[in-house]
């Protein structure tokens, strides 16, 4: 167990982050026995930290009595061995309940998602950050989408904010990303993280790279783990052969699969969990399941992964 800064634990991973799903018993509610199992299987296959009660992890749908209990279960989990970061969203004064949720349940910092439903300008979300980063003592990434994006200026003013240490993005703009990360580094002393935090993150890697952003959630490592690290490592290691090879079997037709369907983002990766044999149950509304035809794609898809990986030794 390591008491060292979050930042420091997450700067140069030694794997994928993961972002386990939530599992849920046959009766609906959380099933935190299976919650603890896909941890603790995740940490031992080589995740560098876990993303607990995310968006892979269906924060949306949580209570949060259940968020608290989850959060805790993960912190058990890992043991100490690798960082525990928790969601936090919702308006402001929710936010920081999840966030204080969060710190009681031993996380080791927060992914503060976007403000509930309104459209807000860049004056309000500061202020909405500042406030989540003044209520805990725990470190706070900042994750840009849907109706979070901020400009290079407001960047500046979260990492010049005392209890932020990062910004993961889910837009997808590397023209303001490039802007984000030249104008932060030009004005802002010491470090500041930056995440890839688009779905499947891996089909943007290359691109990301380029920008300077090597850090990105994984969720395919929640039901794919060595194909995961695969590519973590060749991402890492300038591999670019290895990095083609799985983007082009692999990661592209998942991709392809994954839009055949809305909330496919997190209903298929549960469902490729179940496929590799963990019980986790279904997604909980509004998300629906895959269709039978797209689980059989899937397992399909699960199976050449596997297979790349064996052609590659």
């Amino acid at each position: 167990m390591t008491s060292a800064p979050l930042a420091a634990r997450l700067s140069i991973p030694s794997g994928p982050l993961f972002f386990p799903v939530t599992a849920y018993g046959p009766d609906g509610s959380v099933d935190l026995d299976v919650y603890r199992e896909h941890v603790r299987r995740g940490v031992e296959a080589g995740a560098a930290a876990v993303f607990a009660c995310c968006g892979t992890g269906e924060f949306h749908a949580l209570t949060p009595e259940e968020f608290e209990a989850c959060v805790r279960a993960a912190v058990e989990a890992t043991a100490g061995r690798v960082p525990v970061v928790a969601g936090a969203g919702y308006g402001t004064a929710l936010a920081v309940r999840y966030a204080t949720l969060a710190e009681a349940a031993g996380a080791d910092g927060l992914l503060a998602m976007p403000p509930y439903l309104v459209v807000a300008g860049q004056e309000g979300l500061l202020r909405h950050y500042r406030e989540i980063a003044a209520a805990t003592s725990l470190d706070v990434i900042v994750y840009q989408r849907d109706n979070a994006v901020f400009t290079p200026e407001s960047v500046i003013e979260l990492a010049r904010t005392e209890g932020i240490i990062g910004f993961k993005d889910g837009l997808g703009d590397l023209d303001l990303m490039q802007r984000i990360v030249s104008a932060v580094r030009s004005e802002v002393s010491g470090d500041f993280l930056y995440f890839n935090g688009l779905p499947t993150a891996e089909l943007t890697g290359l691109a990301y790279r380029g920008v300077g952003i090597t850090l990105y959630s994984s969720a395919v490592f929640c039901f794919a783990p060595e194909v995961a690290l695969a590519f973590h490592r060749a991402l890492n290691t300038g591999d670019d052969a290895t990095v083609n090879r799985l983007l082009d079997g692999f990661y592209r037709p998942f991709v392809d699969l994954r839009a055949q369907g809305r909330g496919y983002a997190v209903a298929l990766v549960k469902a490729g969990v179940r496929l590799r044999g963990l019980d986790v149950g279904g997604v909980r509304p509004p998300l629906n399941e895959p269709t039978e035809d797209h689980l059989k794609q899937l397992a399909q898809l699960i199976d050449r992964g596997y297979a790349l990986l064996e052609e590659g030794k």
